[in-house]
């Protein structure tokens, strides 16, 4: 097999990622009706009443507009965005400001098409749905409702109907990495701008799931690349998928290189069979961004904590006591997010260290330190005396 060919293996960013964040994340609520076994929330049933206000979330997004050119892309998430009443006014607040406004709400009773409209008059571009099996028997059971895989496909036409970019979002497992390949069918029949692979980092519900083995991770990984030129396709919580990109670039016989395991060649044989007769069309594959945890990314809580990623919990500040840009660019932990050589083990001397290093989340999340190697990717770098590979 060989490679498609791409302008760069990885996009880098136009601006000092120490300086100011590429996107982040807004848990607006921890509120939600569903209760998905995946959930680094641990999300509840009512809201809490400790939330940051509507003064204090435009607060926010006047700090968060004040970086200036480039301003960084906001994601509001939850819990559910849409059990907050004020979420539209909190939308059209961020686009008056100049933000790029984008939603990640569940699957409920309330996602309707005239809360939809009413949010994409309020500047609101793009809403991401998650889509997490191929049947609804195995996406209701990871979501812990009957019907949502129904009614998710319903909501993905209409968000496109109404206007959005559509994102879905799919958290892969042990579990449910089968299931890919149809998975990828239904993204492409639905129309998706993108399609974001989340690994499964073993924080709140998630630590009663079984993540990937660091293998099997690399085959998945390469076997995205295989399809990103169908979809433009985001690795979260994987960021080793930068350095399979820069590895792949150029390679002429890719099978020969990095030969293909059993579970990647699954994957390829189901993908062939699934869209035979029906050839979706090739595009230009979009290359990954290169961004991290604390590093271009940063998340705030219901209540206005600050992490490097929602899947890190290590809180690093409060936008109620100091303005966010100052903990984004002043906390210790962020700034040795941002210093790759720090990186305990493997990460610390990998060559590819500036433009990966690793899961941040998943270091944490099974060795308690942020800085240590992550244990999810099975990459072994260069030893100090080898020649490390340009990048």
């Amino acid at each position: 097999m060989t490679e498609s060919p791409r302008k760069r293996p990885v996009r880098l960013l136009h601006h000092d990622a120490a300086e100011r964040p590429f996107i982040v994340i807004w848990e607006v609520t921890r509120a939600c009706q569903l209760v998905c076994t995946h959930c680094r929330a641990d999300a509840i049933r009512s809201r809490n009443p400790f939330e940051l206000s509507t003064k204090q979330g435009k607060e926010l997004l006047d700090d968060l507009a004040a970086f200036g050119t480039p301003r960084p892309l906001i994601v509001l998430t939850g819990g559910d965005p849409f059990e907050r009443p004020d979420l539209p006014e909190l939308v059209a607040h961020g686009t008056g400001l100049g933000l790029s406004m984008a939603l990640s709400p569940s699957v409920t009773p309330k996602l309707t098409r005239s809360v939809l409209v009413e949010l994409h008059d309020a500047g609101a571009k793009a809403i991401s749905l998650s889509l997490d099996g191929a049947t609804a028997a195995s996406h209701d059971a990871f979501r812990g409702v009957n019907g949502v895989f129904d009614d998710t496909m319903v909501a993905a036409r209409m968000v496109r109907e109404v206007g959005y970019r559509l994102q879905i979002n799919t958290t892969v497992t042990a579990a449910n990495v089968h299931e890919l390949p149809s998975i990828l069918k239904t993204v492409l029949e639905l129309g998706t701008t993108l399609w974001s692979i989340f690994f499964l980092v073993p924080t709140g519900r998630g630590k009663l799931l079984q993540a990937l083995s660091a293998d099997q991770v690399e085959e998945v990984l390469h076997w995205m690349h295989d399809v990103s030129d169908l979809v433009a396709i985001k690795a979260t919580e994987a960021p080793h998928y930068r350095r399979i990109a820069i590895q792949r670039a150029g390679v002429a016989d890719l099978d020969a290189t990095f030969p293909v395991g059993p579970l990647r060649a699954e994957l390829r044989r189901d993908t062939a069979d699934l869209l035979t007769g029906d050839e979706p069309k090739r595009r230009a594959a979009r290359a990954p961004i290169d961004v991290n945890s604390g590093r271009g990314f940063a998340f705030v809580d219901h209540v206005g904590l600050v992490y490097p990623s929602g899947f890190l919990p290590v809180a690093v500040g409060c936008v109620r006591d100091q303005p966010f840009s100052e903990i984004y660019r002043d906390a210790e932990l962020l700034q040795d997010l941002r210093s790759p050589d720090k990186f305990g083990d493997r990460c610390g001397r990998c060559e590819f260290r500036t433009v990966c290093g690793g899961s941040r989340s998943h270091a944490y999340a099974v060795t308690g330190d942020p800085l240590a190697a992550d244990p999810s990717c099975a990459f072994e770098p260069a030893m100090p005396d080898e020649p490390a590979e340009a990048h």
